[in-house]
This record gives C-alpha cells, structure tokens and sequence, in this order.
C-alpha cells in the first residue's frame, strides 16, 4: 500500500500536466480488469439496466475497494430530487486521501480518473464527492459529475498537510 502512495506523489511530481496523470490513472483501473470486460460491461449491463448497474457497482467497489479506501457502506444517493436505493458508496474515512494527504492526488489520481474510467470504459456515470475536512468520499453511481462541481474540485487549495505544498 505504501508503495502506491509513494508511486501516486511520484506521478504527481513528474507530471505538470495534470490530464497526463489522470490519464495514466485511468489507464491503470483499466488494466485491473480483462480487456473485454469494460467495453462488454457497457453494452450488457450499464446501458440496458443502468440501474442494476449502478447498484452493483456500489458493492462491487465497496467490497474490492476497501484495502484501498477503507471502510465503506453503501447508501442512497440523491438525484434531481429522486431517491436512487443503494447506488451509493461512503468511503467513510478515505485511507488514499488521508495518507496522501494531497487534494491534488486525490483529484488526479483518483477522482477524475475513476470517474472517466466508469463513464468511457464502463459506460456508467459516476460522481465522487470527496470532503477534504472529514476525508469521507460519497460516490453517486449513475450521476454525471456537474462542471461547477468538477472545477472546485480541480481548483481545491493545497490541504494544510500536503506533502508537495511551498
């Protein structure tokens, strides 16, 4: 686990342009699964049965991503209004975020990247919300990031303990 934090500030470090690191991150959760799969996924569960989609995705990354993340529940998210049961994910307390300690990381490491990946790759929209006070991340399933919400994100200060901070 150590080893991926120091690669993420690595790559963070290296790159000045930020779509380059969230492409190589998005490249990266692409090669964790077989080739055919995303592309397949697409046109079997997340177009026809978006809903199933999004639900399975929330406990599919709840119970393969908590060595990463952390403890995670799934949950009932909000969207225009509608109540969507159990397409949610609240990482309760981000392991990556917290041990990063870098919102820049968080953003293009993870963020971005994980959301193209499950909209182009998987065909399924997804929303992370990170809280950079209480480090909990809620993930929207089947909700497309808002651009308001996508360029606060990009533009997030430094976190007072940013390993990469002047």
């Amino acid at each position: 686990y150590k080893g991926l934090i120091e690669l993420s500030n690595a790559l963070n470090s290296r790159y000045s342009d930020r779509i380059q690191v969230q492409q190589i991150a998005q490249q990266t959760l692409f090669s964790l699964f077989p080739s055919w799969l995303p592309s397949q996924f697409a046109i079997l569960f997340a177009t026809p049965f978006p809903k199933f989609s999004s639900r399975m995705n929330a406990w599919a990354t709840g119970v393969g991503g908590t060595w990463l993340m952390g403890e995670c529940e799934v949950n009932d998210i909000e969207i225009d209004g509608i109540i969507h049961e159990n397409q949610g994910l609240l990482v309760k307390r981000c392991r990556f975020l917290e041990e990063s300690g870098c919102a820049s990381i968080c953003v293009n490491s993870c963020k971005i990247p994980t959301q193209n990946f499950f909209l182009e790759d998987m065909g399924l929209p997804l929303t992370m919300t990170p809280d950079y006070n209480t480090y909990e991340c809620q993930f929207s399933f089947g909700q497309l990031p808002n651009e308001q919400d996508e360029f606060d994100a990009k533009n997030t200060p430094c976190l007072s303990r940013c390993p990469t901070a002047g």
